[in-house]
């Protein structure tokens, strides 16, 4: 093996991960033994999914804390992350065929609701650069930084690339404090009282399971007698987020990610310049 942890053979590979492939097997069936825990929090409900344990659990096995692994070990983890994620993308593949009905069926609010979500990298690039993010700052800011968005980033800049590395602090950052984020949120918001109980359920369906569940629980909680039409609205609108949400990024948010990347650094540069 040489210094980019290229192998000759997969017997070769093994040899040198094994460790990685036996621990991460440990953690995620000790966070799965677990389960989810719910909290309930005034009118809404927090969720601690199995996700939000794995990643503390990986936290501390890493060279800063357990020391479990080197950083040799975590650069040759991070090559993994890709190939993790791919079963993950066929099944999302899958359940688009098997929906298709749904979609083609689904009210035009189900079907431009996804769009909502390039409003994020125009509110989060400028934030994300004027506290001294680079290329980071593209990954980290063209969508929600699920599975499914990490294997574009990955597949479009590469794994070891800037941009992959924003993606993944923001994937890590969302499994840990996401769904206690949204289920706060999705309370607040929900005791406004401005929105109907049927739009709060449709606006949880955001293309990641964890923050829909997390979201919709807490609706259900606020909103007893609607919690059936919650749950229904979620998980359509959750899979239709989910549908499109590979296209809008890939096509969209993405693209406009990079130009806003670009036209505010040369706005930065020349305003550096100008001061010098």
């Amino acid at each position: 093996m040489n210094n980019n942890y290229f192998y000759q053979t997969c017997k070769e590979r093994i040899k040198s991960e094994y460790k990685i492939y036996l621990v991460a097997l440990i953690l995620a069936a000790l966070a799965d033994f677990i389960k989810e825990k719910r909290f309930s929090i005034g009118l809404g409900t927090i969720i601690l999914f199995p996700v939000f344990y794995a990643i503390i659990f990986g936290v501390l096995a890493g060279p800063e804390v357990g020391k479990i692994f080197s950083r040799k070990e975590v650069k040759l983890a991070s090559k993994l992350v890709i190939i993790g994620i791919c079963p993950f993308v066929v099944k999302l593949g899958i359940t688009a065929g098997a929906n298709i009905d749904l979609i083609l069926n689904a009210g035009p609010a189900l079907l431009v609701h996804g769009f909502g979500n390039l409003l994020g990298p125009i509110l989060a690039i400028p934030v994300a650069m004027a506290l001294g993010m680079k290329e980071e700052a593209i990954g980290a800011c063209s969508s929600l930084n699920r599975e499914y968005h990490m294997a574009i980033i990955n597949d479009t800049f590469g794994a070891d690339s800037k941009e992959a590395e924003g993606s993944m602090a923001i994937y890590v950052v969302g499994g840990m404090i996401g769904t206690i984020y949204f289920g706060i949120m999705a309370s607040v918001i929900g005791a406004t009282g401005i929105f109907d109980p049927q739009a709060l359920g449709m606006a949880t369906g955001v293309g990641a399971g964890i923050f829909m569940a997390s979201a919709s629980a807490s609706l259900a909680t606020m909103f007893p007698d609607a919690a059936q039409t919650i749950t229904t609205m979620a998980s359509a609108s959750n899979t239709i987020a989910g549908i499109t949400g590979i296209y809008i990024t890939m096509f969209i948010a993405l693209p406009m990610t990079k130009k806003l990347y670009t036209m505010l650094s040369r706005i930065s540069a020349k305003k550096i310049s100008t001061e010098g």
